[in-house]
């Protein structure tokens, strides 16, 4: 008899089992359906969080989901239009002029301090508009050595500008400051810097660019320069 018990048994066993398992219920309606708290004695830290997910409770069928982090930091209600860069070395001007004598400096979405890489696109260095609407920004563009002071007579400057529309759209000027020169008796050096600080109303998809303003700069006189910009939506 035990032993048709045992066989009984272990035939059970072997058979695959597709039914809910409840805890402290009698009516499950999940795999496994646990109506109390859960304590867990040891949790591993993740060095990083790429390749993770976080476990999210559904607050009104108390469901657990598996959640992408990101999916959190946007309902949090984090700025996501934020974004920063700035370059010390390497500095040259994209080849491609718009609007005259204005001609984008080469930043790179590697460069950027904060912010996603997904806003800035390194071909043209423009960073797009997320979202519509007012938007703080500040550019400085600051020469190290090598620049006269003749040319700072000459109009020579920092621009932004804006460029709505599909395709090569319609680019515009939206703000512009020249260089104030100082001159280093000591060093016989004149060191220029210039900074915008506004604020400016776009529209999603705008692409902006940071840029210099001038018919005879020369690569070499960039060498040693510093720029560095900011951008992040401050309202609707």
């Amino acid at each position: 008899m035990k032993t048709k018990i045992y066989s009984l048994i272990f035939a059970c066993a072997s058979l695959p089992l597709f039914s809910q398992v409840g805890i402290n219920t009698d009516t499950p309606t999940a795999t496994l359906d646990v109506n109390g708290t859960l304590r867990v004695r040891v949790t591993p830290p993740a060095a990083t969080v790429t390749g993770y997910q976080v476990l999210a409770q559904d607050a009104a069928t108390t469901e657990v989901f598996a959640l992408d982090p990101q999916l959190l930091i946007a309902a949090s209600g984090t700025n996501t239009s934020v974004y920063a860069a700035k370059k010390n070395t390497g500095i040259s001007l994209l080849s491609v002029g718009v609007l005259g004598d204005f001609k984008p400096v080469n930043f790179l979405a590697a460069e950027r301090s904060i912010g996603s890489a997904a806003l800035f696109n390194d071909t043209n260095s423009t960073y797009t508009i997320p979202s519509t609407g007012v938007y703080a920004v500040s550019y400085s563009f600051r020469f190290g050595t090598g620049i006269q002071a003749s040319l700072l007579s000459s109009g020579t400057g920092i621009g932004i500008t804006r460029t709505r529309g599909a395709g090569a759209g319609v680019t515009t000027l939206i703000d512009s400051r020249t260089f104030n020169g100082v001159n280093l008796v000591v060093a016989n050096l004149t060191i220029s810097d210039s900074t915008i600080n506004s604020l400016y109303s776009f529209q999603a998809g705008d692409r902006v660019t940071f840029g210099f303003i001038d018919p005879g700069i020369t690569l070499t006189l960039l060498s040693t320069s510093v720029a560095s910009f900011y951008i992040y939506k401050v309202s609707n």
